[in-house]
């Protein structure tokens, strides 16, 4: 594998391969999505669309975000024009690459009548090569975890199995965390050490000493167990808007649900996958009513299974500080808070107003 350092300031990009370094200039990105595009891949990267930095399919470089950074905080988000012509001086934005290998809306099969008896399709499989550019640490390690989610165990889901084969990833080591971002603490960045193909650095600043947030989580599971009624679940759950904003762009929550739709002749009907999310009194509905009520038990729900039982079931945690959950939270409940109040340490008011 190789890494490659690309120059902010003189535009041009140095790609290391013991024994050898070679400088290439960005052209080479140009060439590197056309050489790709060649085999057969569908090459997918950051660009910038509807005043964010999102992950779309590129066609060239010129489309990646060159001259542009984000600024983030609990609950906001904007983009700015930075001094140079960087292709990655961002940090990440409301896309993970989840939505390519584990799509928000998925047909399963399809079933039609055939006189006495319905003929059940199940749905193709999409076997199309994937490119993605532009992965940081934090995603690569998002990408392991769902990885033992969807095919470490016993059941492998077909469909996430198919998408994953065969994925050539040009990751970057991150220059420019955002204010949310806590990967450092997590163990899951800047800079990336497996689970790619090539990898690139922007020379801009030092990322891993501008984390704005931080966990410490060598107890934390015990922490949350132990914690189950402490009085802040009640705080954090009056600002709580159980929207879900937070599980669908995090990278690594992976719940879902399926819905069942007829056409209006009755002759025909489908199976859909949707992503869900635990936040929702419907995904915890069985016979006679939803198990989890009220906001403060799913909220509970999901910060105590992302940051301690996910280590029961796959021996990880289930976030890799990406900080999104806090950026695109509406009302800035920031994760990084909650776990310290829950340990007694004071948190600072501004920022969970």
């Amino acid at each position: 594998m190789r890494e490659g350092v690309s120059e902010a300031h003189n535009h041009s990009t140095v790609v290391e391969s013991a024994p050898v370094t070679a400088v290439v200039e960005p052209a080479a990105l140009d060439d590197l999505i056309a050489a790709l595009r060649r085999r057969g891949f569908r090459v997918l990267g950051p660009t910038v669309r509807d005043g964010a930095i999102v992950y779309d399919e590129l066609e060239n470089a010129a489309e990646l975000p060159v001259g542009w950074t984000d600024r983030q905080e609990a609950g906001t988000y904007r983009l700015e024009r930075r001094e140079d012509d960087a292709r990655f001086g961002y940090a990440v934005g409301p896309h993970s690459w989840k939505q390519f290998l584990f799509p928000a809306r998925l047909r399963l099969w399809r079933a039609r009548a055939n006189g006495g008896a319905p003929v059940v399709e199940e749905e193709p499989l999409d076997e199309t090569p994937l490119a993605f550019i532009g992965v940081r640490a934090c995603e690569l390690n998002a990408i392991a975890i769902q990885d033992r989610v969807f095919t470490g165990g016993k059941f492998v889901d077909r469909d996430y199995a198919a998408r994953r084969r065969g994925i050539f990833v040009v990751a970057v080591n991150c220059g420019e965390p955002a204010a949310t971002c806590f990967c450092v603490s997590m163990d899951a960045g800047p800079r990336v050490e497996q689970g790619y193909d090539l990898a690139l650095t922007e020379v801009l600043d030092s990322a891993a000493a501008r984390m704005g947030r931080a966990i410490e989580h060598p107890d934390i599971r015990d922490l949350l167990a132990d914690g189950l009624e402490h009085p802040r679940w009640d705080e954090v759950a009056e600002r709580c808007l159980t929207c879900g904003n937070c599980t669908m762009v995090c990278p690594t929550c992976f719940c879902s649900s399926v819905e069942d739709t007829t056409d209006l002749t009755g002759a025909e009907t489908a199976r859909t996958r949707v992503w869900d999310t635990c936040f929702s009194l419907d995904y915890s509905y069985i016979h006679g009513g939803s198990v989890r009520t009220s906001a403060r038990s799913r909220y509970r729900q999901w910060l105590t299974h992302k940051l301690g039982t996910w280590h029961d079931q796959f021996d990880t945690s289930g976030c890799v500080g990406c900080g999104r959950c806090i950026t695109w939270c509406p009302v800035g409940i920031d994760i990084t808070e909650e776990v310290a109040a829950l340990r007694g340490e004071e948190t600072d008011d501004a920022t969970t107003a």
